[in-house]
């Protein structure tokens, strides 16, 4: 089954990565990540997304589409990234939910994917 890891980060993870001095170990431990979804052979799709300040929200109110720069959230984390991976249950989602490296404060979603024809 197909689940997606939604990465929220939190303010530290943020922090995090608009430190130039700290972004470049934190990422490398989201490399490794990675690579170890790869290694595991459930990795099945996912990206990174850039800062949030990079983020622009096109939402339609009364039948009419509205643009606001930045991003649209009513919490301290924010949308970083996402992982598909392909498992035989919840219970292995959550497993590699649970060795992500993300910082204090940070949120990794769990959710089962719809799988629409390819």
């Amino acid at each position: 089954m197909k689940y997606v890891l939604v990465v929220h980060e939190g303010p530290e993870g943020l922090a995090t990565l608009r430190d130039p001095a700290r972004c470049g170990p934190y990422m490398g431990a989201w490399g490794a990540y990675a690579k170890a979804l790869v290694d595991a052979g459930v990795f099945a799709g996912g990206a990174g997304l850039q800062l949030p300040e990079t983020a622009t929200a096109v939402r339609k109110a009364a039948g009419k589409v509205q643009v606001q720069d930045g991003p649209f959230a009513d919490s301290k984390e924010q949308l970083a990234g996402f992982f598909q991976i392909d498992v035989p249950d919840l219970d292995k989602a959550i497993e590699w939910a649970g060795k992500s490296p993300i910082a204090d404060g940070g949120v990794m979603e769990v959710r089962p994917a719809i799988v629409g024809p390819n």
